[in-house]
């Protein structure tokens, strides 16, 4: 039964910040993955605005150093999960966001068509904070509740060598209630 939480996409309980950066899935696509994910910008450091400046497009490139480097890049996820556990949304769940890049899994390349990305405000050498645990395990719920979706993976997973997100602090025994958490 779909959730009453959701709709076109969207995610009642989620602070909503539209992303330009998404179009349509393929014709006849639905999610059926998701793709777990970790960013802080500045890099190592939480709290601030610079991720949903990266999602709008309007990172300013003298903000930080690191920005002047990645401020070009259009790029989206569907959801983030900052550390004290807000939700925030930029791209609904029935459309492409722009998360995955050069991807594959299980035979399948361009995971953006098929999958949802989360964000996890992280990086590769602290760890996650558990409010970030129990709010991507209720989202898992709903997702799961809504999409016919058969694997959890992280970013890593579907562009090894390429991507190390989450990271090695990420505590994937906090998911094991999840049956469809799939790892490489």
């Amino acid at each position: 039964m779909k959730s009453e939480a959701f709709s076109g996409g969207w995610l009642a309980c989620a602070r909503r910040i539209p992303s330009p950066n998404f179009d349509e899935r393929p014709d006849g696509e639905v999610p059926s993955l998701i793709v777990v994910h970790a960013i802080s910008l500045p890099p190592d450091q939480f709290g601030g605005p610079g991720v949903e400046q990266l999602f709008t497009n309007t990172l300013d490139p003298d903000e930080h150093p690191y920005y002047a480097t990645i401020c070009h890049l259009r790029v989206s996820a569907h959801f983030f999960i900052r550390r004290d556990g807000e939700l925030i949304q930029f791209v609904s769940a029935d459309a492409r966001a722009w998360h995955a890049g050069v991807s594959s899994w299980d035979g399948r390349e361009r995971c953006n068509d098929f999958s949802i990305g989360i964000e996890l405000e992280g990086c590769d050498s602290l760890p996650f904070a558990p409010e970030q645990y129990r709010r991507l395990a209720g989202l898992l719920e709903i997702l799961q509740a809504n999409y016919p979706i058969r694997a959890v993976v992280g970013h890593a997973d579907i562009a090894p060598g390429r991507k190390t997100d989450p990271g090695p602090c990420f505590d994937w025994a906090c998911l094991q209630g999840f049956t469809l958490v799939a790892r490489r």
